[in-house]
C-alpha cells in the first residue's frame, strides 16, 4: 500500500518521540490568496485540515459557519481550492494537507472524478464529518484506485462499541472529537474524555489526534500521555481574523504552539 505525506510524517513525528500539531483553516477566506499565505507561513504545523466551503456546515460551530458563509461570498469553491492545491505543490510545498468537507461536495463532483482531481492536484486525505462507517463503501471503493489519497476516520464521545469497527483498516490517524456538539466549544472537555480517548487508544493502530475546543497547547495536558497530537480550528480562525489574516501572526502562533506542545 503506498505510503502519502501524512503517513510518512506521522512516522517520523512518532520516530522523534514529537506531537503532532494539526491546524484547520477555510479555503478562500478572506481569499485564495490570502489562504496560501497562510499555509505557506505554517512552517512549525505538521499537517494543515482545509476546510472547502459549504452552504450548510452542520459539523461547524458559529465561527467556521461564518467562514464558509464569507468563504463563498468571496468566490471560492472546490475547484478553486484544487487550483489553490496544485499552485502550492508546484511552489514546493510540501506539508500534507487534507481536505475537510461535506460528502454533498464529492457526490455533486462524482465520486471518481473527484478522486482523480485530489491526486492530481496533491491532496494527502479526506475528513468527512457527515460520512458515518455505513454509507464509506462508495467513497471508500473510489479511493482504491489512489492509495495516496486516504479517508481519516473520526469516533466521538458516543461511538462506544462502534470505535473498533469504524478504525478497522483506518490509515493515516484517528480524529478523535473532544466534546459533543459542534465545533468552537470551550475546552471543557466531555467529563469521561480520559476513558473515551483510552479507549480509542486500545484499538488504533494509527495515531491518536483530539480535536474541538482547543485554544492553547496546556488545553491537551491532562491528556499528553494518551494523544499523539492536538487540532485546533475555531481558535485559529478566530486568530487570524483578529489579526486581519496576517502570515506573520499564524507563523507565531503555530511556532508557539507547537513548542509548548513538546514541552508538555
Amino acid at each position: 500500500m503506498a505510503e502519502n505525506r501524512i503517513e510518512k510524517h506521522l512516522k517520523e513525528l512518532q520516530e522523534r518521540k514529537e506531537k503532532a500539531f494539526i491546524t484547520y483553516i477555510t479555503a478562500g477566506l478572506p481569499n485564495m490568496a490570502a489562504t496560501a499565505a497562510i499555509i505557506k507561513a505554517q512552517e512549525a504545523t505538521d499537517i494543515i485540515e482545509l476546510g472547502i466551503p459549504f452552504s450548510d456546515p452542520t459539523a461547524d460551530g458559529p465561527v467556521i459557519q461564518q467562514a464558509s458563509y464569507e468563504a463563498i461570498c468571496a468566490g471560492a469553491s472546490l475547484k478553486k481550492t484544487f487550483e489553490l492545491m496544485k499552485s502550492l505543490r508546484e511552489e514546493g510545498i510540501e506539508k500534507p494537507i487534507i481536505f475537510m468537507l461535506y460528502y454533498n461536495t464529492i457526490v455533486n463532483c462524482g465520486l471518481e472524478d473527484f478522486v482523480r482531481q485530489c491526486k492530481e492536484a496533491g491532496v494527502d486525505g479526506l475528513i468527512v464529518p457527515d460520512l458515518p462507517i455505513e454509507e464509506q463503501e462508495p467513497l471508500r471503493k473510489a479511493l482504491e484506485t489512489e492509495p495516496s489519497v486516504i479517508l481519516i476516520q473520526l469516533v466521538s464521545p458516543v461511538s462506544g462499541e462502534r470505535i473498533p469497527e469504524i478504525l478497522k483498516g483506518a490509515r493515516g490517524f484517528v480524529y478523535c472529537v473532544s466534546s459533543m456538539g459542534v465545533t468552537g466549544q470551550a475546552a471543557d472537555f466531555h467529563r469521561e474524555v480520559l476513558n473515551y480517548l483510552k479507549s480509542v487508544r486500545e484499538v488504533s493502530e494509527v495515531p491518536v489526534m483530539m480535536g474541538f475546543g482547543i485554544r492553547e497547547a496546556n488545553d491537551v495536558r491532562p491528556m499528553k500521555d494518551i494523544i499523539d497530537g492536538a487540532i485546533v480550528g475555531t481558535a485559529f480562525i478566530t486568530l487570524m481574523r483578529e489579526a486581519g489574516f496576517d502570515p506573520q501572526a499564524a507563523r507565531e502562533y503555530t511556532e508557539r504552539f507547537k513548542r509548548e506542545l513538546s514541552e508538555l
